[in-house]
C-alpha cells in the first residue's frame, strides 16, 4: 500500500511539474514587444526610451508592429551624451520620431523582409532595405538577429539606430 502511495505522489508530481512547463510556454507566447523586449537585457536602453517617449501603451497594443531593435551596443555608438540629451522630457517629441521610425506598421518576418527593397515606417519615413553578401541592411543598420516573436509582431535586431531625416 505505502508503494502504491509513493507510485502515485510521484505521477502526480510528474504531472503537476508538465503543466507548470506547458503552462509557463504557453505563458512566454502571450509576451508583447514591449514584454519581449523588456525581458532581454540587451534591450534595455531601447525599454527605456520607450517609457520615455511615452510610447508603451501603444507598444503593448494590438498591432501588428515589425520593431527594429537596436540593441545596448548600438546606443553606445552615438555621440557621447545623445541618448541622455533624448530622455530629457524637452526631447520627447524628437524621441518619439526616432523611434517610431524603428516601427513598421504590419508583421514582418525576415522571409518578407528580404523580399522589399523598402518598407514606410510609423513615423511617417520609409527605410531601404538592402541584400549582399548574406547581410540584410536596414539604411545602414545590419540586421543581426530575426524573427524574435510576439503576440503582436514581431522584433528584428540591428546594431545601429536608425536616424529619420
Amino acid at each position: 500500500m505505502f508503494t502504491q502511495i509513493v507510485k502515485r505522489s510521484v505521477a502526480l508530481l510528474c504531472i503537476m511539474a508538465m503543466s507548470a512547463s506547458v503552462y509557463a510556454g504557453h505563458h512566454g507566447m502571450k509576451k508583447d514587444i514591449i514584454d519581449t523586449a523588456a525581458s532581454n537585457e540587451d534591450f534595455s536602453t531601447l525599454v527605456t526610451a520607450i517609457k520615455a517617449a511615452g510610447l508603451v501603451d501603444t507598444l503593448k497594443g494590438d498591432g501588428p508592429f515589425t520593431v527594429l531593435a537596436p540593441t545596448n551596443a548600438a546606443f553606445a555608438k552615438l555621440p557621447a551624451g545623445t541618448v541622455e540629451s533624448l530622455l530629457k522630457p524637452e526631447n520627447k517629441d524628437k524621441l518619439v520620431a526616432i523611434l517610431t521610425y524603428h516601427v513598421i506598421p504590419a508583421k514582418a518576418m525576415a522571409a518578407d523582409v528580404v523580399k522589399l527593397s523598402e518598407a514606410s515606417t510609423v513615423q511617417g519615413g520609409k527605410i531601404m532595405i538592402t541584400t549582399m553578401d548574406g547581410k540584410v541592411m536596414i539604411n545602414n543598420a545590419q540586421v543581426t538577429a530575426t524573427d524574435i516573436k510576439a503576440s503582436n509582431g514581431v522584433i528584428h535586431v540591428i546594431d545601429t539606430v536608425l536616424m529619420p531625416k
